[in-house]
């Protein structure tokens, strides 16, 4: 299968189970934009949960919550509004638009052209000359749409955190090195946005800037490195599929930089960034604020402007990350009633149950004899402390097969021993090994399967 065709089935698979949706899809979409559907919803949101246990149930590092909207000195001190933009040209013959340092790797948008790179046209001179662009969203405070009332729509949110340093500090009496950490919505006007969800202009962060003694920095770069990677790995990551990427270049901030690298059918894409940002963006705050911005140990006496320590993930990519890390079709050998033998595909999701958006599905064996009434009766005590999901539609057997499209780890079957003995089949996704446990526990049962893969 090639690796078109697997991004292909995980695009159908979001639609058809409803992790993903195209934004505004019944006016034909609204390109780099995208809505999460019922199952999408739960699986992004036990991603941020995961990240936000890991990151802030800890005695070092403090949480908020920062306004999208902000001063716009606060883009200009960041160097936002000079530096944060893309080269960008148009054909002049189909008007359409690219990146002038991807042309290598965009298809030409020209009629007749299908296939071609879009570097050929720019050679044969179908492009303008490359021209910057700022990639933030630019609005409006009030009634008036003019200059003295430009916000903009924030492209990271970094900023929130750095500019609230002093705040947290403060109500906290936190003492570096310590962190503060903040999941949220960022928007960048990308001139081009490919791979599904790899590159969208609306998308959601999960941020941790980590303040340190400027002698301690390196120790503590390490430190977030290793910690970061383990945290994929520990949800299920494969490990062939993660690598580290260390960046030659490096922005105007950075005394070091790291990227994740996740390998998606389309190659390698970064899904986090590990940087040393220095003092850079505490000292550009403070001059333009007119604030001090800074530390003082009261231990050693000295006074100083912390290093940071950037752990920045995407949410939204770890979540496209994490789907196509268990997206998996497995070949079964069927025997059929007259001795003969078929194949058929088994399409699954082995997310980690953690991330799971259901945990478990519930189904009576046959609509009669009471068994959908015990059923109901599993579900609501289950419902209370995880997801779960009823279906008494169809034949057992296609009914495992929707739940492993959709991820879900185990499945509950009331049949006709369980009137008997009150036990029920018990099938785990990943192996559909089978197992009977008493009804009433399940919840301890399915609880610590979770929690022994956490």
């Amino acid at each position: 299968m090639s690796k078109t065709d697997i991004t292909e089935k995980i695009v159908s698979l979001c639609k058809r189970r409803g992790y993903v949706f195209q934004s505004s899809e019944i006016y034909g979409g609204l390109n780099g934009c995208y809505d999460y559907g019922p199952l999408g919803v739960e699986l992004l949101k036990n991603i941020k949960e995961a990240w936000w246990r890991e990151m802030t149930y800890r005695e070092d590092v403090e949480g908020i919550d920062a306004a999208i909207l902000m001063h716009p000195r606060v883009w200009e001190a960041s160097g936002h509004i000079d530096n944060f933009s893309d080269p960008m040209v148009d054909c002049k013959e189909c008007k359409a638009r690219f990146r002038a340092d991807q042309l290598t790797d965009t298809d030409c948008g020209n009629k007749g052209y299908k296939g071609r790179k879009a570097i050929k046209c720019m050679e044969e001179g179908k492009f303008t000359e490359a021209r910057n662009f700022n990639l933030m969203f630019k609005s409006y405070i009030g009634p008036l749409e003019e200059s003295s009332s430009v916000v903009y729509l924030r492209p990271e949110t970094a900023q929130g955190i750095f500019v609230n340093f002093n705040n947290v500090k403060e109500a906290s009496r936190q003492k570096i090195p310590f962190g503060i950490a903040q999941i949220g919505k960022s928007f960048r006007n990308e001139i081009n946005t490919k791979n599904f969800l790899f590159r969208t202009r609306e998308f959601e962060q999960m941020e941790m800037q980590f303040f340190v003694n400027p002698n301690d920095d390196n120790k503590w770069f390490e430190y977030w490195k290793e910690k970061r990677i383990e945290w994929f790995y520990k949800y299920g990551m494969k490990k062939e599929k993660l690598k580290f990427y260390e960046h030659e270049k490096l922005a105007h901030y950075a005394k070091a930089a790291f990227d994740i690298e996740y390998e998606f059918p389309f190659g390698w894409g970064e899904i986090e960034g590990i940087h040393n940002r220095t003092d850079f963006d505490l000292k550009r705050h403070s001059e333009y604020s007119g604030k001090k911005i800074e530390y003082f140990d009261d231990q050693t006496k000295e006074r100083f402007i912390p290093y940071v320590i950037e752990t920045a993930v995407g949410a939204s990519r770890s979540f496209f990350a994490f789907l196509c890390n268990g997206f998996e079709e497995e070949e079964l050998v069927k025997e059929n009633s007259d001795g003969s033998t078929s194949k058929e595909v088994r399409t699954i999701l082995r997310l980690h149950p953690a991330l799971a958006p259901i945990k478990a599905a519930v189904f009576p064996l046959v609509n009669k004899d009471g068994m959908p009434e015990i059923s109901k009766n599993i579900l609501n005590d289950l419902k209370n402390y995880f997801k779960v999901f009823y279906d008494d539609s169809g034949a057992v057997g296609r009914r495992y097969r929707r739940q492993d499209e959709c991820g879900t780890p185990y499945c509950i079957t009331v049949d006709t021993q369980t009137l008997e003995d009150g036990t029920v089949t018990v099938r785990e996704r990943d192996t559909m090994s089978q197992e009977r446990i008493s009804k009433d526990n399940l919840l301890s049962y399915i609880t610590e399967k979770i929690k022994f893969k956490i």
